[in-house]
């Protein structure tokens, strides 16, 4: 894992976008996000069941898996959204780009490889990518029923629990 301030300049979202100012795991944390490095996944079980993820699945992301609607959902994932559940995925191969809000509203990117385990918490900003390989094989964990409702960055979610919740807990 390695977390950076996203540069913003224009290009293909799947590019690095290192904008050279590291971010640590200290400021993920004030943030509400979570890192883990696993190699063994009784590690996955142990931290389930410690958080009460009680289902999973797992994704490969990639134009061998998707097809022809591959390039559609990469730009779709990029889209700025929130959940209101935790996301939590472990990456078992590839490598892909999570982009998170910073309490300044900046983009932070989180470069995550196989064995790391991000958790971000319900309610905040992000979006994510593959990186230029175009592949990704994750695990994701729920608390609940698998499910995975994407909801757009709007005013309108300004009254949304989840997010008024998160911004009380960590950007207050």
């Amino acid at each position: 894992m390695r977390a950076y301030m996203y540069d913003n300049l224009p290009g293909d979202q799947r590019l690095p976008h290192d904008s050279g100012r590291e971010v640590n795991v200290e400021a993920l944390r004030e943030l509400g996000v979570l890192y883990h490095r696993f190699s063994d996944i009784a590690d996955v079980d142990q931290l389930s069941i410690d958080r009460g993820y009680k289902n999973r699945d797992e994704i490969t992301v990639s134009p061998k898996t998707m097809g022809d609607v591959y390039e559609e959902k990469v730009k779709m994932f990029f889209i700025e959204h929130l959940h209101e559940d935790e996301e939590i995925r472990y990456i078992r191969a590839g490598q892909g780009y999570f982009d998170i809000r910073s309490k300044e509203d900046e983009w932070v990117r989180v470069r995550l490889e196989k064995d790391d385990l991000l958790i971000l918490p319900a309610g905040i900003y992000h979006r994510f990518t593959t990186d230029e390989s175009n592949y990704i094989h994750a695990m994701r964990l729920f608390k609940d029923e698998p499910r995975w409702t994407p909801l757009n960055r709007s005013t309108d979610l300004a009254d949304n629990l989840s997010r008024r919740e998160y911004v009380e807990n960590f950007l207050g």
